[in-house]
């Protein structure tokens, strides 16, 4: 699976690292039986701002795609280590 490990600077200046996927890159068999059909479809987000699973909270958070510190690396991961 596809993840990415970024790092952003948060509303209150703080640096936020982040090791996270994208909700399109979520294995389907995950997405139905953890997070629900649909589950945070419903919301909008600024721009730049994207719905994303943090992998190390095991939850959602909000990736601030506007003030990254430098370009997310992205990485492929064992889609049995998504929990």
């Amino acid at each position: 699976m596809r993840a990415f490990k970024g790092t952003f600077k948060k509303k209150n200046g703080e640096s936020r690292d982040m090791l996270f996927a994208k909700i399109s890159d979520l294995p389907q068999a995950f997405l139905d039986s953890e997070i629900g059909h649909g589950a945070g479809s419903e919301q909008t987000y600024a721009e730049g701002m994207e719905l994303v699973w943090d992998l190390e909270a095991d939850n959602y958070r909000v990736f601030n795609w506007a003030t990254i510190e430098s370009d997310p690396k992205e990485l492929f991961i064992d889609e049995g280590k998504v929990t």
